[in-house]
């Protein structure tokens, strides 16, 4: 069922035809920006507004107007710039209180898509799919083969599908992790197409490929190499990094710092395959110990025991594990080991 619009009658008083002309800006610009800021619709009629929206989005952009209208009794009045500080503000309120979780969690995990139905297969792909319903930036990490990047393009559908999100992001590093894409024939879709070809696979299954393909045109499925998301704000979207393993520190934090209003995002790797020059530390890698105790983001840790393709890709998974084991303990120590990603927390 599609996400039911909230509407809101807020009345601005005094009613004075100076402040309201300052408040709205020209034509309509202020309200513009925090339509688009919050991801709603903002009518006016006089002093009398009428908001709609997500019941969050609705009752932050009251406290904003409310604010500006304020803001506007002094001799400066309003601009741009103080929008944006009063929507800055109102974010981090906005994202404390967020009514999470969106799901009932008494019923079986079934991700619903227009082609198929997705059920998660055993104890971590549970909590992964709960994980992403419950925080705003999620983390899925472990070997090939385990659900993460299928799980995540499931979840990614399923927000679209229900209008709790406007578009679907993909994101890559693409050409390992300089993404030097200039070489590579054709417009920048193309050049990164070979690279996402797994989440492409994924939206084929789940939404056929006549569909994917005019969401693509429109805009509203987006494929992009990693470097594509610096400068951006990215409100309403669900959005997926796949191979974060071989993202930079600086990258990853970039990534990060891109989320905005009513939006999620799914970050998948797996630490044992990282395809960085040597000598560069891994943003996947690093971004485990900056944020490991930061509430509201969700790490899923997946082992060879989730392996769901072939049993032996199972077997190879565990045997590199135990080859690894054996050559890399004696040569480091138990600091560094959890430095490079060999020891996962509990």
């Amino acid at each position: 069922m599609a996400t039911q619009n909230y509407t809101q009658r807020l009345v601005l008083e005094p009613d004075n035809t100076h402040r309201l002309a300052n408040l709205c800006g020209r034509l309509n610009e202020h309200l513009q920006q925090i339509e688009k800021s919050l991801g709603l619709k903002v009518q006016n009629r006089g002093n009398e507004f009428k908001l709609t929206g997500t019941k969050q989005a609705v009752e932050v952009a009251g406290q904003v107007l409310t604010k500006l209208y304020e803001a506007t009794a002094n001799a400066d009045g309003i601009n741009p710039d103080s929008i944006h500080l009063l929507l800055k503000e109102a974010e981090q309120t906005y994202s404390a209180s967020r009514e999470k979780p969106r799901y009932d969690f008494d019923k079986p995990l079934i991700l619903k898509t227009p082609n198929t139905s997705v059920k998660p297969r055993g104890e971590h792909q549970q909590d992964y799919v709960e994980s992403i319903y419950r925080f705003d930036i999620n983390f899925g990490i472990g070997p090939a083969g385990t659900g993460k990047t299928y799980l995540a393009v499931a979840a990614a559908v399923e927000a679209l599908v229900q209008d709790r999100v406007q578009r679907i992001l993909l994101v890559r590093p693409a050409v390992e992790a300089g993404e030097k894409l200039g070489f590579l024939p054709g417009d920048l879709s193309q050049k990164v197409d070979p690279y996402l070809r797994p989440l492409y696979d994924a939206l084929y299954e789940m939404m056929g490929v006549e569909r994917v393909g005019r969401l693509i045109e429109k805009g509203i499925i987006e494929i992009a190499p990693l470097a594509y998301m610096r400068g951006r704000t990215l409100n309403k979207s669900f959005i997926i990094l796949d191979e974060s393993q071989n993202t930079t520190t600086s990258q990853m934090k970039m990534f990060l710092t891109r989320l905005g209003f009513g939006s999620t995002a799914v970050i998948t790797g797996d630490v044992t395959q990282i395809d960085l020059p040597k000598g560069t530390r891994s943003g996947l890698v690093h971004v485990t110990q900056v944020l490991k105790d930061v509430e509201g983001i969700g790490f899923t840790w997946f082992d060879s025991k989730d392996v769901v393709r072939h049993n032996l890709v199972q077997r190879i998974v565990e045997a590199y594990d135990k080859y690894d084991q054996k050559t890399i303990t004696p040569l480091c120590t138990q600091d560094s080991l959890q430095e490079h990603g060999h020891e996962r927390d509990a």
